[in-house]
This record gives C-alpha cells, sequence and structure tokens, in this order.
C-alpha cells in the first residue's frame, strides 16, 4: 500500500519540460507536435522544423550537396539508403531510431514488429516509446487489450514528461471518478504546452472540479510553454507548411 502511494506521488510529480527536451541546435524547447520536429536520417536527431527551413533556405542559396543541418553527413540519399542508415542506427542502440522505425511498422500495419522495437527502445530509456506501448495495448494491435498495462506505460511515459501520455492519464482517471487525480495531470499537461488538456481543464472548471487560482495557473503555464517554444524560424516554417497546404487544397478543387 505504501509502495502504491508513493508511485502515485511520483507519477503526479510536475516536470518543467517535455520529454523531448530542446533542440539541439537552436536549444529552444521542441514543440510536443510531432509534425513540427524533423528526425535525421543519418544521427537520429530530432530538430525543430524552424532550423530544418532555416538550413533549407540557406542551401537553395547555395551550389553545395546537401548535408545534416545537425552532423553536416550528406543527405542525399534515397529511400533505400535511409532504410539501411536507419537500421544501422538501430544496430548501435539507438533508442530513437527504433521508435522511428516501430512507428514505421506500425503505420504499415506490422504491429507486432512495432512492438517489438517499442520494447526495445523502453528498454533503453526511450519515453516517447512508452507511450507508443500505451496505444498498443490500448487497442489490442500486436498484443491483447490490456489496460493495466496500458496504464503502466501511461505513467512511465508521464514520470518521464510525456504531455499527451499526461492527458491520457487525466482521461483515464475521470472515466473511473477520481477527478482530483484527473485534474492533477491535467494541470501538469497543460502546463506543457498541451492545447487538449487545456479544453479538458475548461469543462473540469465549468463542473467545478478545478479551482480557479488552479485553472489561472494552468493557463498561465500553458501560454509560458507555448511562448518559450516560439521563434521567427519556427514561424516562418509554419507560414510555409500552410502556404504549401493551401496550394494543395486548391488543386484538390
Amino acid at each position: 500500500m505504501i509502495a502504491k502511494k508513493e508511485r502515485l506521488n511520483y507519477v503526479t510529480k510536475f516536470y518543467s519540460s517535455s520529454h523531448d527536451g530542446d533542440c539541439p541546435i537552436c536549444l529552444l524547447p521542441l514543440p510536443i507536435d510531432s509534425r513540427k520536429t524533423i528526425l535525421t536520417g543519418c544521427c537520429s536527431k530530432v530538430i525543430c522544423d524552424g532550423c530544418n527551413f532555416a538550413y533549407i533556405m540557406r542551401e537553395c542559396q547555395g551550389s553545395e550537396a546537401p548535408v545534416c543541418p545537425f552532423c553536416r553527413h550528406l543527405t542525399d540519399m534515397s529511400k533505400e539508403e535511409h532504410g539501411r542508415n536507419l537500421m544501422k542506427r538501430i544496430e548501435a542502440n539507438d533508442p530513437e531510431a527504433m521508435r522511428h522505425k516501430g512507428f514505421d511498422c506500425e503505420s504499415e500495419g506490422d504491429y507486432i514488429s512495432a512492438f517489438g522495437y517499442y520494447s526495445k527502445a523502453t528498454e533503453l530509456g526511450d519515453v516517447g516509446a512508452h507511450f507508443d506501448l500505451s496505444g498498443l495495448y490500448r487497442e489490442g494491435q500486436g498484443v491483447e487489450k490490456d489496460e493495466k498495462k496500458e496504464v503502466h506505460h501511461l505513467e512511465e511515459a508521464a514520470i518521464g514528461g510525456h504531455p499527451k501520455a499526461r492527458h491520457n492519464l487525466g482521461f483515464v482517471e475521470l472515466k473511473n471518478g477520481r477527478h482530483a487525480r484527473a485534474v492533477k495531470h491535467l494541470i501538469i499537461a497543460a502546463k506543457l504546452g498541451h492545447n487538449m488538456s487545456v479544453d479538458l481543464l475548461k469543462l473540469c472548471y465549468r463542473d467545478r472540479l478545478v479551482s480557479k487560482e488552479d485553472f489561472a495557473a494552468a493557463l498561465r503555464g500553458h501560454q509560458a510553454a507555448a511562448d518559450a517554444t516560439k521563434s521567427p524560424q519556427r514561424e516562418a516554417a509554419e507560414a510555409f507548411r500552410k502556404l504549401g497546404f493551401r496550394k494543395n487544397s486548391e488543386k484538390a478543387e
């Protein structure tokens, strides 16, 4: 009983930054939206789309062969070469590469292989892989559905600072009627910059499950987390992405 209470206190401990940490180039916190980050194919470094976009713009103005913005390795690789390089990183026990390969397998419907890569990545300390495993246990993909194992991996990911895992734990606790625990998780996730947690906290505030002071603190924390990830380069990358989306939509019409 004591051990269970100690784990609960540990799980609900607040972490001031997400599991992804900082971009290794600009040193600003990485966005928690994975669509705004890039995994380099050569060194398996996760960089922000702002640094990647800034590098591409400089590259377009020059005539040299394209290289990785981080390690300066040549990046003019075919899909097959990229795959071989990823496997080399996996053989070198790179957990980020393993999780990326697991995601590829999951996207292709190969859940058993995805489970294997995610599991190995968790053994090497990858927080995101715990979150990915929770999804497989929730959906029963490659494994039998197991809510206890789902929650276990959500807790491990949350302890490591994973905002989405923290949000999901809050949702699970709400569903089970443990409102105080749920609010704790949602406040932590909101302060890490998770938008859906703010939306859920608004409903909790409406239903008087969270105090006005705690709700206001969560909103301030959320705004601070969002501001910390901003830069002119990231805003330029976002504007370029939206422009490309609009052009594709116009073509579809």
